[in-house]
């Protein structure tokens, strides 16, 4: 999701509800205690030179059991970062602590903001060796020598 999406959503929504991968959901007391633009430039195993740009938002558990995020008040944090820190319409990514500091990709299923995992990947398989899909064989092709388990032999 990008900025211009949130800001949608958040313009139809009565309340800021972020679901996590688990099904749970993010205390409603919540804080986003950042809306920050984050720049990552880098060299990925391929040798090729990356510039990713990601706005960012931190949420944070407080133990402010009285504090509620209203959707107008999430769209000025976000306005005021873009007109401060330049902010262009990108993706969003989410910090929130688990373990460690977890960062979700975010969408939108309707009522709630849910936050998707993000998973690490090569950047340049073809230079890695790594096949790009699975590759598919017909059952016709797998070993069938008399190791192989029978009905009524036993093996299982």
């Amino acid at each position: 999701m990008n900025l211009s999406e949130i800001k949608n959503h958040l313009a139809t929504v009565e309340t800021v509800n972020f679901k996590l991968p688990t099904g749970d959901f993010v205390p409603e007391h919540f804080h986003v205690t950042e809306v920050g633009l984050v720049t990552k430039h880098f060299i990925d195993c391929g040798g090729v030179e990356r510039l990713e740009k990601v706005v960012n938002f931190q949420l944070w558990d407080a133990n402010d059991f009285e504090h509620r995020l209203k959707p107008a008040k999430l769209l000025n944090i976000i306005r005021l970062s873009e007109e401060k820190l330049g902010i262009e319409n990108l993706e969003i990514e989410v910090e929130f602590q688990s373990d460690t500091i977890g960062k979700y990709d975010l969408s939108f299923n309707g009522k709630d903001f849910e936050l998707i995992a993000k998973k690490t990947a090569c950047l340049a398989p073809d230079k890695c060796g790594i096949p790009q899909s699975k590759q598919k064989i017909q059952l016709v092709q797998l070993n069938t020598s008399s190791a192989a388990c029978t009905p009524g032999g036993g093996c299982c």
